[in-house]
């Protein structure tokens, strides 16, 4: 189908690879060429089934538990973070592993750890069964991380001792959702400690805050990214709650409903966190293969981090 009316388009920046996707990637990259294949790696590198197959076409080995790889053959851990107990099993296993957690979820762990550490017994704000939420939750022993995915839930907690808490938060979460969760908490256990500095990452932020800026100009936003990523899925959310009328999550182009955009003037893209910019670049392509387009880029934020992977693998490379 096509249809040469026009349509404006805009593209949301910051969107696609964070710092820590792009050094997770380069992580299983580098192992690949340091050891050769097979490497494996415990649960998906980032949540992107092209960056996946990708990673899988060059000779990695994606498990979701360690007793799945072999202990001869290095395991890399994968961006969301893992457990205690993950590196302890390799550990004990004599096994070479690299562990690709960003830096950002790796902060929170030490936060909890450093909370800990005074006698607090942690609350995390994130969503249940999501690796980086049970890898967080796994920095510590059973019973010293209450979990809670809405302000609903603050009234059902029961601490220890209500004096004693501190918050964390999963880096992915909605600034928006979060801020409510954590009002809930001040207000019902007002000595809770929280971070020195906000947990959710400034990739997440900056995306959420580029949609926030399109959204009342567009009548849908697409935002490429995989199902089961948590912040591509709160750009969906943001996208709504900010007056778009139709916001959706596709993988990539082949998903696209055409049928979304037959009273469409304006439409927003954008990708989340995991998501590559080569997957932008086709959707675009199918929109302007499909209606005479013009293309605005909104950029609210420049983004210049970047995370070095581990010495034991750019002492390779070098």
């Amino acid at each position: 189908m096509t249809d040469h009316r026009a349509l404006k388009l805009y593209l949301a920046a910051p969107r696609g690879f964070c710092a820590g996707v792009d050094r997770a990637i380069k992580i299983v990259e580098l192992a690949l060429e340091k050891w050769g294949a097979p490497v494996y790696v415990r649960h998906e590198i980032v949540h992107n089934r092209y960056v996946v197959d990708g990673l899988r076409e060059k000779g990695a080995v994606f498990v979701e538990e360690l007793d799945e790889a072999p202990d001869d053959r290095p395991v890399i851990f994968s961006a969301h973070g893992v457990p205690k107990s993950v590196p302890a099993e390799a550990s004990r296993r004599k096994m070479l592993f690299v562990d690709a957690t960003c830096p950002l979820v790796s902060k929170v762990h030490i936060e909890a750890e450093r909370h800990a550490s005074k006698g607090l017994q942690i609350v995390m704000i994130g969503h249940a069964g999501h690796p980086e939420t049970i890898g967080t939750m796994g920095q510590l022993p059973d019973g010293e991380v209450l979990l809670v995915e809405t302000v609903a839930d603050v009234a059902g907690l029961q601490p220890r001792d209500p004096q004693k808490l501190a918050y964390i938060t999963q880096t992915t979460l909605s600034v928006d959702d979060t801020a409510d969760i954590v009002a809930a908490l001040e207000a019902r256990f007002p000595s809770i400690a929280g971070p020195h500095k906000e947990d959710i990452c400034y990739a997440t932020t900056n995306r959420q805050a580029a949609v926030k800026e399109i959204a009342p100009k567009i009548d849908a936003l697409l935002v490429i990214g995989a199902p089961n990523s948590s912040n591509s899925k709160r750009l969906v959310e943001v996208g709504d709650k900010a007056g778009c009328p139709h916001a959706v999550l596709v993988q990539r182009a082949a998903d696209i409903d055409w049928n979304w955009f037959a009273t469409a003037s304006a439409v927003g893209v954008t990708a989340g966190a995991s998501a590559p910019e080569e997957l932008v670049r086709e959707v675009v392509d199918a929109f302007a293969a499909r209606f005479d387009l013009s293309v605005e880029t909104v950029e609210t934020a420049v983004e210049n981090v970047v995370f070095r992977p581990p010495r034991v693998l750019t002492e390779a490379a070098e």
